[in-house]
């Protein structure tokens, strides 16, 4: 993963969780109601939609029969230029996004603006900022300087905000919290910058106190033995956390994809499992106790993040699975079944890779890279499955998924070259600007949606697109599913066929989230459209949430 906050030094630590009052624009709102079974199911509370993370709407007023009636309705545009990678939180028809620093909430009927907070912190090298988690009345997120705060949701009242990280070496929060039974559930990442160790947190959702702290690279312990070129001057690092994460709420438990190690592409600094890095973990919500953990690849010198949110699903056959995305380019489906509780001791064999299914192009993959000459290698460090994994529908049987099809070449620095500070990447690359790789010209990248039987992982239909695919992919009971694309098409496909059935132009780079939820009664779509990425060389414009709706 690429840094997501580079450019934070200068920014002031808090060490306590502090109660504050709030500059927010407010609108008075009535208390919601006691929520009902079809209330839930029009709402939207996290990143991934529901705690398990499946992406799936079983919303069916848009279906394959009327969808190319399906028009916008009303639009919001953010002043903020940002890349625009928020996902979408819809509660009680309100939407709420993320635009960097700045937090909003808009109508979901009308796209009026009803509060808006924004976050005195510094700018980060890419802006970005991945959204919210919803629950009991109260919004959660992180920020480039490493905080996590919390809002009414009804008003936009900062109701606290505390430091977890150190911006000066380059730690941030960017990624979606969860929340559960009042705990919120977020991580650090920043993992591809010199001496970060990824953390996964539990802080109370009341207060911000923290509940429990999980280290998935550790500088002490017992994992510190499956680092042995570790030392002062190359301590273990990354396993970054930064996109989202799912729960298991009859069975409490947490499941985490964490990122690469570190420093990147220089496996001889970091050989050996190092663990927890690339490694899907499995926690106990309430304690943060390690339950098990699976490490669907290990030796990774391509910055090969085992990156997507996770996906929690019971296939048609009756199989706990895990769907896990990574920017390796495959989906991995990973049998949890021996997890049935939180309880019991840790057993890494508690969770086993059953298949993967490969989305992109592979080349390269297992050839060395060294200081003599660069190497091409497939997918590249920006490649893959990014922030976006893969979305299930329970009647298809079917995962969805966008991938990225962008290759990179790398020449590594001589290994007597090597000297880190906090701050700056660590990656082993030797090009002052490019510490992760030089990417092929736009001219060669591409894209696929693709449809993965969730029972066997064999490919059920593809579709090539001209440039990466990055945006969430969201299926509906309709059998549709909703996308977007790097020129600014809104798309909706046929679920089970794979073909192209509407779609609209923004004007937008879409990289953000897509989604379906109630307002008024009514099925509507939402997408946040405006990549501005110092990274993805396309045109995004202000960040803009806009809705569509039939007739």
């Amino acid at each position: 993963m690429k840094v997501d906050s580079l450019l934070g030094a200068g920014a002031r630590i808090l060490v306590a969780a502090i109660l504050v009052g709030t500059t927010a624009a407010m609108a008075e709102e009535k208390p919601a109601a006691a929520r009902t079974e079809a209330a839930d199911a029009g709402d939207w509370a996290t990143y991934n939609g529901p705690l398990a993370g499946a992406r799936y709407s079983p919303l069916a007023q848009i279906t394959r029969e009327n969808v190319s009636k399906l028009r916008r309705l009303c639009a919001f545009e953010a002043p903020e230029v940002v890349s625009l990678q928020s996902g979408i939180v819809a509660e009680g028809g309100v939407l709420y996004f993320t635009a960097f620093n700045s937090t909003y909430a808009v109508d979901g009927n009308t796209c009026q603006q009803k509060w808006k907070h924004t976050h005195s912190g510094p700018d980060t090298f890419l802006k970005v900022n991945r959204g919210l988690g919803y629950a009991d009345g109260r919004l959660f997120r992180g920020t480039g300087d490493a905080h996590a705060l919390a809002f009414d949701a009804a008003t936009g009242k900062l109701l606290w905000d505390v430091a977890l990280g150190d911006p000066k070496k380059g730690e941030s929060t960017p990624m979606a919290p969860i929340a559960w039974q009042g705990h919120v559930f977020i991580g650090i990442a920043g993992g591809d910058n010199f001496d970060v160790r990824g953390r996964v947190y539990a802080l109370d959702a009341a207060t911000g106190k923290e509940v429990w702290k999980f280290e998935t690279v550790s500088a002490t312990g017992p994992t510190l033995a499956t680092w042995p070129k570790a030392s002062a001057t190359n301590p273990p690092g990354g396993g970054g956390t930064w996109t989202s994460y799912a729960l298991d709420e009859g069975t409490g438990v947490l499941y985490v994809s964490t990122g690469q190690p570190a420093p990147d592409f220089m496996e001889s600094l970091h050989p050996g499992e190092n663990l927890y890095t690339n490694t899907l973990l499995a926690l106990d919500a309430k304690t943060g106790r390690l339950l098990a953990h699976v490490q669907p690849y290990q030796g990774d010198y391509h910055d090969w993040d085992l990156s997507a949110p996770p996906v929690l699903l019971v296939t048609k056959g009756g199989k706990a699975l895990v769907a896990a995305g990574s920017k390796d380019g495959h989906v991995y489906g990973i049998d949890r079944s021996a997890l049935s509780a939180a309880g019991g001791r840790a057993d890494a064999k508690r969770l086993t890779v059953v298949y993967k299914a490969l989305t992109t192009t592979r080349e390269n993959a297992d050839t060395p890279l060294t200081s003599e000459a660069m190497t091409r290698f497939c997918p590249g460090s920006q490649g893959g499955i990014e922030w976006n994994g893969p979305g299930y529908h329970p009647g298809t049987g079917l995962l969805y998924v966008n991938a990225i099809d962008w290759c990179t070449s790398v020449k590594l620095k001589p290994i007597a070259d090597m000297k880190g500070a906090h701050g700056e990447a660590w990656s082993g690359m030797d090009h002052p600007q490019m510490a992760f790789g030089v990417q092929d010209p736009v001219e060669k990248w591409k894209g696929w949606v693709t449809a993965v039987d969730a029972e066997t992982g064999a490919i059920r239909w593809k579709v090539r697109t001209a440039k990466p695919m990055v945006a969430a992919i969201t299926p509906t009971a309709g059998n549709l599913v909703f996308t977007g694309d790097l020129d600014g098409q809104v798309l909706a496909y046929d679920a089970e066929s794979g073909k192209l059935l509407w779609k609209h132009a923004t004007g937008k780079a879409i990289g953000g989230g897509v989604i379906s939820y109630l307002a008024g009664g009514k099925q509507r779509v939402a997408v946040a459209a405006g990549l501005s990425s110092a990274i993805w060389p396309v045109k995004g414009g202000p960040a803009t949430l806009i809705v569509y709706a039939l007739p």
